[in-house]
């Protein structure tokens, strides 16, 4: 997945930098608070339950979205796009991990590790450019 965003003009909402639409903000943020409410551990019947609910849109939940605040709301997301848009990305980026072993998805700090290495593999190729404008000027 493809994250892109503007350092002058960076949102306080990190589901805001990671997905594109409103609508899979609203479903990523929900699916991190249900996943915390079990204590950052769900099976994947769990898993297939929420996904379940959401294509039935028998979820009744409050969001903060503006115009909405303190208002409850009937979620609806088609339950293959909530897998291809929202689980899957969020598994490629780390956000979240699946054990094989124990069929169960966990919140994960991987996405944090990977944005600490790339700023590091940046960094080298920063002091290799500045090193070599300096071989250059001499």
């Amino acid at each position: 997945m493809v994250i892109l965003f503007d350092v002058f003009n960076l949102p306080e909402d990190i589901y805001e930098i990671i997905f594109a639409t409103p609508q899979q903000k609203i479903v990523g943020k929900l699916l991190i608070k249900m996943m915390t409410e079990h204590g950052g551990e769900i099976t994947k019947t769990e898993m297939s339950m929420f996904a379940m609910q959401l294509h039935d849109g028998t979820i009744v939940t409050e969001i903060d979205e503006p115009g909405y605040e303190n208002k409850k709301v009937k979620l609806s997301y088609n339950k293959r796009q909530f897998y291809d848009r929202i689980l899957t990305p969020m598994k490629g980026m780390g956000l979240i991990d699946y054990d094989l072993y124990r069929k169960t998805y966990k919140i994960s700090d991987k996405f944090n590790k990977a944005l600490i290495k790339i700023g590091l593999m940046w960094m080298r190729e920063y002091r290799e450019s500045e090193a070599m404008k300096g071989r250059m000027k001499k």
